[in-house]
C-alpha cells in the first residue's frame, strides 16, 4: 500500500464518485451518508502520509511514475515534499469537513452536489501531487468545472454572475500559464533534443534572463489570479458571497493555495534569475503590501458578514505572497505555514457564517447583536476562530505572521513596517465584527429564539480548533518538515545562501546559517548527489544560477552546511554526517551573482 499511497489518496474521491453514480437521486439521506463516509475515508487514508514522510530528506518522496502520453513526453509522475505534504493534509481534512457542513444546507440536487465535491477534491489533490507539467495543468483546469457548478447551481441570488466571473478570470490566467509551460517545453527540445513536461528535466534549462522574465510574468498572471493578488482579486468577493457555505470553505481553505503553491513549486525554481530580478521583486512586494492593507481597509467597511471575511482573505494571502518574495527561509517557511493557518482560521469563519445563515437567512451585520446571550457555544467557537485569524499568540495565526514579518524584515525593513499595519487592521475589523454581532444586548427580536449549535456543528470545529492550538503552542514539527524544501528553493534562487561568510553580498554580518532560527537550530541537509543527467553548458545570457540542478544543490553547500557556526562552540550532534568530499570547493563555485541581491541592500 505504501508503494502507491499517493495514488490511493488521489483516487479515493474518484472511487467514491463512481459508487455515488449508482445511488438513486431520491435517496438523499443515503447519498449524504455515503458522501461523508468518502470524505472521512479520504482523510483517514492520507494519515499514513505523515508516518511515511521523512522530514529532512532531500528531494521528493513516495514518487510514482508511469508513461502516460509518451509521444508528447507526458508522464503520470507524482510525489511530495514538505510543502505539498502539508497542503495535501489540509485538503483532505477540509474536504471531509466541507462534506459534513453540507448535511442540512443542501436540499436540492443532492447527488449532483456531492458528485461535484468529490471531483473537486480529486483535482485539488492532483495539483499538489503532480511532478509533470502536463498532469499538473490537467488537474489545474479540472478544478474549474466542479467549482463553477457549485457556485452557479447551489449559490445565492447572483450565483450565475459570480460563477461566470470566477471561471473567466481563472481561465484567462490559465491560458497565459499554458503559454509559459509550452515555452519551456519547446526550449527543452531545442537544448536537449527531446520533448518532456517533467519538472525535474525542465529545471536543467539554461534560459537567458529576458526569456525567463517573459515566462515568469505568464506564470505570475495565472498564479496571481488564483491567489488572488491585488489587483486580480475582484472575482473573489463575489464567488465567496454567492457560493454555498461548503463552497466558500473549500475555496478559501484550499483553492486559493493553488496560486501560492504555483509560485513556490514552479516560478521560483524554474526561473531563478527572473525571480531575483530587482524590479520584479519590488513590484511583487509592493502588490503584496497593497493587498494586505487594501483588503484590511475594505473589510472594515463591509456591512455583509461574508463579504468582510472574503476581503480578509485578500489581506491574509498578501502576507503569504510577501513571505514568498522575501526570498529567505523565514519568509518562505512562514508563508507556507500561514497558508495552512489561513485555511484553518478562515475556513472556520466561513463555517461560523454558515451556521448562523441557516438559522436567520441573512448575512447583514446590523441584523445581529447580543448573540452570545442566545448562542453561548456559538459565541465561544466564533471567538476562537476570530482570534486565530487575528493572530493571537498561542494560536496558529501568530506563528505564521510573525515568521513572515521576520523574513520581510530581513529582506527590507520598509516592507515589514508597512506589512505590520495589516496585523493591526486585521485585529480591528475582526474584533469590531465580534462586538457588533456577539456582545451587548439582543436588539432584534428575531434572534431571541435562535437555537444554539447542535452536536454535528460543534464536531465540525473540533479538529480545526485543535490544529490551530497545536500550531500556536508547538510549531516546531512544521518547521522541521518545511526546512528541507524551503532550503532547496532558497539555494536554487540564491546559490550559496547557506555558505556563511563566503558570500560577501549575501552574508554580511553573522553567518548565513544563523538566519534559520525557527527551524530547530539545525542547518538543512542538502544532498551532495548530483543529477544523473549532465548540467547544460552555459549559453549566452545565462549564468551559473540557471545551471544549478533543482533539488540537487551544489556539493559546496553540503560540504559547508555541516561546519560549526562561528559562535565559539560546537553545535549539538544531529546525527547528520558531512559528505566525505575530503576538501572544500573553491569559493568561486558558490559565489552568488551580484545582480541577484534583493533591493534596498537586503540580505
Amino acid at each position: 500500500m505504501d508503494q502507491h499511497l499517493l495514488s490511493i489518496i488521489l483516487l479515493t474521491p474518484l472511487a467514491g464518485l463512481a459508487v455515488l453514480l449508482f445511488i438513486p437521486g431520491t435517496r438523499k439521506d443515503l447519498i449524504r451518508v455515503w458522501a461523508n463516509l468518502v470524505g472521512f475515508a479520504g482523510f483517514l487514508i492520507s494519515l499514513p502520509l505523515i508516518k511515511n514522510f521523512q522530514a529532512g530528506k532531500p528531494g521528493f518522496q513516495l514518487e510514482e511514475k508511469a508513461d502516460w502520453i509518451p509521444a508528447l513526453g507526458a508522464h503520470y509522475h507524482i510525489g511530495v515534499d514538505g510543502i505539498s505534504m502539508l497542503l495535501i493534509m489540509l485538503t483532505t481534512l477540509m474536504g471531509c469537513i466541507a462534506m459534513v457542513c453540507s448535511w442540512s444546507a443542501i436540499q436540492d440536487r443532492v447527488k449532483e452536489y456531492y458528485a461535484m465535491f468529490m471531483l473537486l477534491q480529486t483535482g485539488m489533490i492532483g495539483v499538489f501531487l503532480s511532478l509533470d507539467f502536463f498532469l499538473f495543468y490537467v488537474f489545474w483546469e479540472l478544478v474549474l468545472v466542479p467549482m463553477y457548478f457549485i457556485i452557479g447551481v447551489w449559490g445565492g441570488p447572483r450565483k450565475l454572475y459570480a460563477a461566470i466571473k470566477f471561471f473567466m478570470y481563472t481561465l484567462a490566467g490559465s491560458v497565459l500559464m499554458l503559454l509559459g509551460i509550452l515555452t519551456l517545453y519547446f526550449q527543452h527540445f531545442h537544448q536537449f533534443g527531446f520533448y518532456t513536461f517533467e519538472i525535474a528535466e525542465l529545471m536543467k534549462l539554461s534560459l537567458p534572463l529576458g526569456l525567463q522574465q517573459w515566462v515568469f510574468w505568464a506564470f505570475f498572471i495565472g498564479f496571481a489570479i488564483k491567489v488572488p493578488m491585488f489587483p486580480f482579486h475582484t472575482w473573489l468577493p463575489d464567488a465567496h458571497v454567492e457560493a454555498p457555505t461548503a463552497g466558500s470553505v473549500i475555496l478559501a481553505a484550499v483553492l486559493l493555495k493553488m496560486g501560492t503553491y504555483g509560485f513556490l513549486r514552479f516560478s521560483l525554481p524554474l526561473l531563478p534569475q527572473a525571480s531575483m530580478d530587482q524590479t520584479i521583486v519590488r513590484i511583487l512586494a509592493v502588490l503584496s503590501i497593497v493587498g494586505i492593507i487594501y483588503g484590511a481597509l475594505v473589510s472594515l467597511m463591509q456591512a455583509d458578514w461574508k463579504k468582510l471575511v472574503a476581503y480578509s482573505s485578500v489581506s491574509h494571502l498578501g502576507f503569504c505572497t510577501l513571505g514568498i518574495f522575501s526570498m529567505n527561509p523565514n519568509g518562505i517557511a512562514g508563508s507556507v505555514l500561514q497558508q495552512i493557518n489561513h485555511g484553518i482560521s478562515t475556513g472556520m469563519l466561513f463555517m461560523v457564517i454558515g451556521v448562523i445563515y441557516e438559522r436567520r437567512h441573512t448575512r447583514e451585520i446590523k441584523e445581529y447583536g447580543g448573540l452570545a446571550h442566545v448562542m453561548p457555544k456559538f459565541a465561544i467557537i466564533f471567538a476562537i476562530a476570530m482570534l486565530s485569524s487575528a493572530g493571537l499568540p498561542l494560536l496558529n495565526g501568530f506563528i505564521g505572521e510573525f515568521t513572515i514579518l521576520q523574513g520581510a524584515f530581513e529582506a527590507n525593513r520598509i516592507w515589514a513596517a508597512f506589512a505590520v499595519t495589516g496585523v493591526i487592521l486585521g485585529a480591528a475589523y475582526l474584533l469590531w465584527l465580534y462586538q457588533r454581532t456577539m456582545l451587548g444586548q439582543v436588539t432584534n427580536g428575531k434572534n431571541l429564539t435562535i437555537p444554539d449549535m447542535n452536536f454535528r456543528e460543534v464536531a465540525m470545529f473540533v479538529p480545526l480548533i485543535a490544529w490551530a492550538v497545536w500550531i500556536g503552542v508547538y510549531p516546531k514539527p512544521y518547521f522541521e518538515i518545511l526546512r528541507q524544501p524551503v532550503a532547496e528553493i532558497v539555494e536554487r534562487v540564491r546559490p550559496g545562501y547557506f555558505a556563511g561568510s563566503q558570500l560577501g553580498q549575501l552574508g554580511q554580518g553573522p553567518g548565513a546559517n544563523q538566519r534559520w532560527p525557527v527551524a530547530g537550530g539545525r542547518r538543512p541537509v542538502v544532498s551532495s548527489q548530483l543529477a544523473t543527467a549532465q548540467r547544460p553548458a552555459a549559453t549566452a545570457g545565462s549564468s551559473a544560477l540557471a545551471q544549478a540542478t533543482y533539488l540537487q544543490p551544489i556539493p559546496a553547500l553540503a560540504a559547508s552546511s555541516h561546519q560549526p557556526p562561528a559562535t565559539g562552540h560546537r553545535p549539538p550532534a544531529t546525527g547528520i554526517q558531512p559528505p566525505a568530499t575530503g576538501h572544500r570547493p573553491p569559493a568561486t563555485d558558490i559565489r552568488h551573482p551580484a545582480s541577484t541581491s534583493l533591493p534596498g541592500g537586503a540580505r
